[in-house]
């Protein structure tokens, strides 16, 4: 009977040192699973997080500026042009036909513009010619009036011959006025309308000018120095006028190209710092523009980075942004990390003096990539775990084992 106690004493001490063991193994947690740090007082830069990516600084898309095809192809995506350097080849014959065409309807309208001015010029020089032989004739019927006047006072003269002489004169001076006034509506007329085809002959080399640029834009040039990164290499494809030929881009300058909900739109602002992380990277940069539509439930801006010279950045690469929208000064901070879904009622455990952490209830509010700050809860020097502790929930406090 005594041995059938003893078994029995010794198989429930065995299950108490089990449950004992098992009980300290849950409620404990190796040093190095877990990340302790120090709560602080300093700056918070409050911010929202969007996305983005690297795009070049600087791109320009070249089109064709007529219709045509391409015959030849000079370079290949990824190829380093100078500007001016020569991309495609064009089928150019038909512009070049109508350029000849115009520059001969240029020619034609300058020699009409010389005619019709050699033509007006002799057609007033006829009018002032006889307008000066017309002043002639009226000078010396002005004077037979006078003559029969002074030959009427001597007695040699009769009222009729006075009167005749005095008719013509008046009939001169009306003549003459008529001449007159026929030269100066000629002068206005022919001004007229040797401004007429001089609108017509500057529209004409307008024009002219302009099917040259086009020509030239034709030839498919690269506009700027920089990196082929698109081209359309298919020889003998139509294209149309306005329709893409090739994108030049500036890969050595670099902006962001971001999107962020539109529930957050309105934490942006030109100018607000932006935190980027590309590839473990940490870019600064300001926002430059804000597109004023929403499109898909996101809102895209662009941000000028301050500094684009590290070699590691390339274009298309992804961003993670945190966008600053205030900043304050004197607050309880701890670590961002895992933990940390947005602002709100948080239980997290709390270090104390003898190797323990305590699970403890936490408010917190505003963070950023680095840090998120305390409103309640947790006192500046205190360490707080900000790893992953969703596994522990349920314990109100843990043991830290080395």
């Amino acid at each position: 009977m005594k041995k059938r106690l003893l078994a029995v004493a010794v198989v429930v001490a065995a299950a108490i040192a089990v449950g004992v063991a098992a009980s300290l193994i849950g409620n404990s947690v190796r040093a190095d699973e877990i990340d302790i740090r120090k709560a602080e007082m300093g700056s918070l830069e409050s911010s929202v997080s969007a996305s983005g990516k690297l795009v070049p600084l600087y791109e320009q898309i070249v089109v064709s500026p007529v219709s045509t095809r391409i015959l030849e192809v000079y370079c290949n995506e990824g190829d380093s042009v100078a500007e001016g350097q020569s991309l495609l080849r064009l089928d150019l014959q038909s512009t070049e036909t109508e350029l000849r065409r115009a520059r001969d309807e240029v020619a034609m309208k300058h020699n009409e513009l010389e005619k019709a001015g050699l033509n007006d010029k002799t057609s007033l020089n006829d009018l002032e010619m006889k307008i000066r032989v017309k002043e002639l004739s009226v000078s010396h019927l002005k004077a037979e009036v006078a003559n029969e006047k002074r030959l009427d006072s001597i007695g040699s003269g009769t009222g009729d011959r006075i009167r005749e002489a005095e008719l013509a004169y008046s009939t001169g001076l009306m003549e003459l006025e008529q001449l007159r006034l026929q030269l100066e509506n000629e002068k206005k007329m022919k001004a007229a309308s040797m401004r007429s085809m001089q609108l017509e002959s500057s529209i004409t080399a307008r024009n002219l000018q302009e099917m040259e640029r086009t020509l030239e834009d034709a030839r498919v040039k690269a506009p700027r120095k920089g990196t082929v990164t698109w081209l359309n290499k298919t020889i003998g494809g139509s294209i149309g006028a306005g329709e893409k030929l090739a994108i030049v881009s500036d890969l050595s300058h670099l902006k962001i190209e971001g999107q962020i909900a539109e529930s957050n739109s309105g934490k942006l602002s030109v100018g607000a710092t932006v935190h980027a992380r590309i590839n473990r990277n940490l870019v600064d940069g300001r926002i430059s523009t804000i597109s004023a539509q929403s499109e898909n439930g996101t809102v895209q801006f662009v941000v000028f980075l301050s500094d684009d010279s590290d070699k590691h950045l390339r274009s298309g690469l992804h961003a993670e942004l945190d966008v600053v929208y205030d900043t304050r000064d004197n607050v309880v901070r701890i670590p961002n990390g895992p933990y940390f879904k947005g602002p709100g009622q948080y239980f997290l455990f709390v270090k104390t003096g003898d190797n323990t952490l305590e699970k403890r209830g936490v408010i917190l509010g505003d963070s950023n990539f680095d840090h998120v700050e305390v409103v309640s809860g947790i006192q500046p020097g205190e360490e707080v775990v900000v790893s992953d502790m969703s596994r522990h929930n349920d314990k109100s406090s843990i043991k830290i084992k080395n």
